[in-house]
């Protein structure tokens, strides 16, 4: 039925007359679980790839002409153009998704963002092509950002949207695992690369980690190839047609704010721990080598703990879980901030495993699902990216605010205002969350 005066839906979301298909097979549902848990290995594997060798490698490959300390800062300003891509890439890719289909935008995402990064493994340097070299490097670093803008959203609801409603917490909860597992993976390679003499390192060797972004990119395009469309927009598609999903999902803005701020702790603690804590533990004397050894086995703990948060958000619901575990990141911010700057290195080892497996995994385990249970199947693409982007740009900057006050503070342990902001944003996240509805087990097609 026409509603002649909406500038962005045709008819309800849930017509009366929609026939209702039956639900995927275990054997498709099990295929997307993978598929989304390979995008998000490879997006958060490039993030840490990038971010690493942007430190390391880019500025003497790519900026020769400056000197060593602003070609550093030139290569890092390149790892900030991802991030302005990012939510222009998830706004246009969303769109695609809510009006023509979730299978197509998780095709072109995953291979923008697999030749992408395995093209920069072949990039020609500053030496051998002059300028050209870093403008061939920004332009690969954009097409990244905007294939990511758009991966996230897409691959979890895909999960979210072929899940059966009772282990919808655990499904996409194995793709919300591909996050730490790329992080693993960025540092194992990383730590096999740099056993390379210098030499055979800045002239090859460095390479390495990108060109096995094509490989990923093959393992993904074959699991990706092979699912079906998401029985949810096949089922609506016919009936509504949102011209713009944006509108639709801004006349909304009390599921939108709230899912703005329910991802802030799940990307947090990527920045805080992954980013801004490792320098802080090098600057107190901790050998780089060992923090990089402690985050990889928090990593690897993250991976195993999320399929078992997903569960647990489906026995026992999102909201106990969520509130859990930013309760307890307000709670324990401050100690484990402390345990990473002590000196000691089982100390900075457990406080890193801890933040990671038991706080950071906790909130981000449930998140697809729970988001996915906030926004309709006509908009639920565009719902979901802008309240995953939109934290993803506020908590980017983390690094830089946590700098700040730990130098307004007298640098060295003074890390007491850093955590009071952490803490406060994990409690705001927790009460968005415990003053909704609780979602697990709804049927997605009554949002």
């Amino acid at each position: 039925m026409t509603q002649s005066g909406n500038l962005d839906s045709t008819t309800p979301d849930t017509p009366l007359s929609a026939p209702r298909k039956a639900g995927s097979s275990p054997g498709e549902v099990r295929r997307v679980a993978v598929s989304a848990y390979l995008g998000n290995s490879i997006e958060f594997y490039d993030f840490l790839l990038y971010g690493s060798a942007a430190g390391v490698f880019f500025g003497p490959l790519f900026f020769p002409e400056l000197d060593p300390i602003t070609g550093v800062i030139a290569s890092m300003a390149t790892l900030g153009t991802g991030y302005l891509a990012r939510p222009l890439g998830g706004l246009v890719l969303a769109r695609v998704g809510d009006r023509h289909g979730r299978k197509r935008v998780l095709l072109a995402t995953i291979v923008m963002m697999g030749l992408a990064s395995g093209l920069i493994g072949l990039l020609p340097t500053y030496d051998q092509i002059g300028v050209a070299a870093p403008i061939m490097l920004v332009f690969l670093r954009l097409v990244q950002g905007f294939a990511a803008g758009g991966e996230w959203g897409g691959s979890s609801l895909m999960a979210a949207e072929h899940a059966p409603p009772g282990k919808r917490g655990l499904i996409t909860a194995i793709g919300q695992a591909g996050l730490p597992t790329g992080g693993l993976l960025s540092a194992l390679m990383l730590a096999v690369v740099s056993l390379l003499p210098s030499e055979q390192l800045m002239s090859w060797g460095w390479r390495i980690p990108f060109l096995l972004s094509f490989g990923l990119l093959g393992l993904a395009l074959y699991v990706r190839t092979r699912i079906s469309e998401s029985p949810l927009f096949e089922e609506q598609k016919a009936a509504t047609v949102q011209r713009v999903p944006l509108l639709h999902v801004l006349r909304r803005p009390v599921p939108l704010l709230r899912g703005v701020v329910a991802t802030l702790p799940s990307s947090l603690p990527s920045t805080l721990f992954g980013s801004f804590a490792v320098a802080y533990a090098v600057g107190l004397g901790a050998e780089r080598s060992h923090v990089l050894v402690a985050l990889g086995f928090a990593w690897a703990g993250a991976v195993v703990t999320s399929p078992v948060y997903g569960w647990v958000s489906d026995r026992f619901g999102r909201r106990p879980l969520y509130l859990a575990a930013t309760v307890g990141l307000a709670v324990c911010v401050y100690p484990l901030m402390l345990g990473i700057g002590s000196g000691s290195t089982p100390l900075m080892g457990f406080s890193f495993f801890a933040a990671f497996t038991f706080f950071s995994q906790a909130a981000s385990a449930p998140l697809a699902a729970m988001l996915s249970e906030m926004y309709p199947t006509s908009s639920r693409f565009t719902g979901m990216t802008i309240a995953y982007q939109g934290a993803s740009v506020v908590t980017g900057f983390f690094p830089v605010l946590a700098s700040g006050l730990l130098a307004a503070a007298g640098g060295g342990r003074n890390i007491g205002w850093v955590a009071l902001v952490v803490a406060a944003v994990a409690i705001l996240a927790g009460a968005s969350v415990w003053f909704g509805r609780e979602s697990s087990g709804s049927d997605l097609r009554s949002v």
